[in-house]
This record gives C-alpha cells, structure tokens and sequence, in this order.
C-alpha cells in the first residue's frame, strides 16, 4: 500500500480508501465485515462514511438510517481495530423530521457528532467532514461548532464535501481569522468522464493545502469495463448518459487493452496520478472489487498514455484561462 498525507496536514493516509457508502443497503453486515477485515490487512487504513450512509436517504423511512456507521461500530468493537483506521463521517443530510435536524447549523453540527459517535463505538472521530456547503450558516458559527468539538477531543480534523472553490477560500479565510488548521480534505466528484473541479476547485485546494478526495471514479461504472458476456457494467442503466459517451468509452477500453490493463484500474490509476489526490474512494460492495481498487497502485500511466487519455477526455482547463485570455 502507498500512503499520502491528507492535504497539508501531517496525517497519512492509503493512496485508496474504503468508502462505506454501501454498507447495510448493497452490503449486508458479515460481508461488510469481510471487507474491512480484508481493507485493513491490504493496508488500507482510511474508512470513509457518512451519518445518512446505509439505506434510503430520507428522513422518513424506517430503516437504513445510520446503517453504515452502526455496522462500521460494531465492526471497531468486534476487530479492536480502532488504532489501525483512520475514521471519517460527515454531517449534513437530514437525519429526522425536524427543522434543525440538518445542514451545519452549530445546534445541528454537536448533535450529528454525538449521534455519530455513538453509533460508531468510538470517543473521537478522525476526519469530520461537512457533507455539502450550506451557505444559509455563516463560517463564523460552522468554525465555533468544530473548534468546540476539537476542544472536547471529539474530533481530530475537518474536511468539506461538496464544495465549490470559491466556499472552500471562504471557508479557509476565516478558519485562519480563528487561528484554526481549517479544512485538511475536500471530497468530490471527479473522475475521467467528470473534470469539471479541474476549473476553480483544484486551484484553490493547491493554494490552501487541501488534499482531494475523489468520489464516483468509475463514473458510476461507466469507467468500469466490461464484463465477460455482459456490456458494459451499468450501461443499459446509464441510458443516454452512456450513449453520449459511447465512442469515447469505445476508444478508452480500446487504450487500456493496449496498456494492458482492465479500464476499471486505469480509471483509477489516472487519479492516484494526480497530485491533488490525497486518496480515493473505493465503494467497495465486495472484497473482489476492494482488491481491484487496490491493484490500480500497480497502474504506472507514462506521459503518452496520460496525453492519450487527456485526449480521449479532455478536462476543462484551469480559470481564467479556460475562458478569457
């Protein structure tokens, strides 16, 4: 395994992180156990989830709620693994009925944690990340709640999810107003078929020092390859999505037969390339494809085949240049 520091910050991190995501809605329990049993011995040592992880994400269903954290608790007491995970959970997504019960209120921020907490097993959360922005909270009052919790020893660093470049510079600014780290991580949407971040949001993370964390990078399976006997995984889903991109993937899948390697693991290669990339999110519904995640550490992209994919997708440029002189 190959480690990074997350962002500026002097935490280390595996290259490819275990998204959680998944766990109680695709992934039942004792499977989900078997991944991060086999997570933790590939070396694998960041477990990503959220509060509103495991099942339908609304408020009204009866259950699913809170899922993956809970399995994730059960999990740290049943492993005794606690010290070999670096454990991140995010807040924002309704969590019940009521009108505080969401977005980055400090009301709503010392709740979420606590009920995090608890549904994890633990005393401390390691990277606490605000799920979306949530631009009706000042950062005044967002930067109080976690300098609170980090006082209380609740939570060790924070991260944004989400956000554009412009909400990570204010959100930055006025973290070093309080004398604060401020944001260590951003996690987000990025991957070949989707470089939209590359415009503002990148830039910024390289001024600030915050580390990327890609979600999505197989594009919802779009970037996955094929199946033998099968088209591509999750096309006939992706409906017109995939018939847009369909000589592109064509041309993609015909470049990465010629590297030698599956598309699923050059998509992901392309991405541990990228040295904004602190670690990426492997949704890992089963050990078979948390193994695969893991094997594009053995992708090695020379100039050529990263200007053949620049080529095949191509990124939007950096602002202001992509759009004035």
């Amino acid at each position: 395994m190959d480690y990074a520091h997350l962002g500026r910050s002097g935490l280390l991190v595996s290259k490819v992180g275990l998204g959680c995501m998944n766990f109680g809605d695709a992934t039942g329990e004792q499977e989900a156990f078997t991944v991060m049993d086999r997570a933790v011995e590939l070396g694998v040592n960041f477990f990503d989830t959220a509060d509103v992880y495991g099942g339908p994400q609304r408020p009204d269903m009866e259950k699913g709620f809170g899922t993956s954290e809970e399995i994730i608790g059960r999990w740290l007491k049943k492993s005794g693994r606690r010290d070999d995970i670096v454990l991140a959970t995010k807040a924002y997504q309704p969590m019940g009925l009521g009108p505080n019960d969401r977005r980055l209120s400090a009301y709503h921020l010392k709740r979420a944690c606590e009920a995090s907490l608890r549904r994890l097993q633990t005393d401390h959360i390691d990277l606490y990340q605000m799920h979306h922005v949530d631009r009706a909270t000042p950062f005044e009052e967002i930067w109080q709640a976690m300098e609170q919790l980090i006082a209380e020893g609740k939570i060790t660093y924070v991260g944004s999810s989400n956000f554009a470049g412009w909400d990570v510079a204010t959100a930055q600014l006025k973290a070093e107003a309080r004398h604060l780290l401020g944001l260590v991580s951003e996690q987000s949407l990025y991957n070949l078929t989707n470089r939209a971040i590359e415009q503002e949001l990148i830039p910024a993370l390289k001024h600030f020092g915050v580390g990327l964390i890609p979600w999505s990078p197989l594009a919802m399976g779009m970037l996955a390859g094929k199946r033998e006997g099968e088209k591509t995984v999750r096309r006939a889903a992706l409906g017109e999505r995939f018939t847009a991109f369909a000589d592109r993937l064509n041309a993609y899948e015909a470049l990465c037969s010629e590297l030698g390697h599956t598309p699923a693991e050059v998509a992901q290669a392309w991405l541990l390339h990228r040295p904004i990339v602190s670690t990426l999110i492997a949704g890992s519904r089963t050990v078979g494809q948390l193994e695969a995640a893991v094997e594009a550490l053995n992708v090695r992209l020379d100039a050529d085949a990263l200007d053949e994919l620049d080529r095949i997708w191509p990124g939007p440029g950096e602002a202001p240049q992509s759009y004035a002189w």
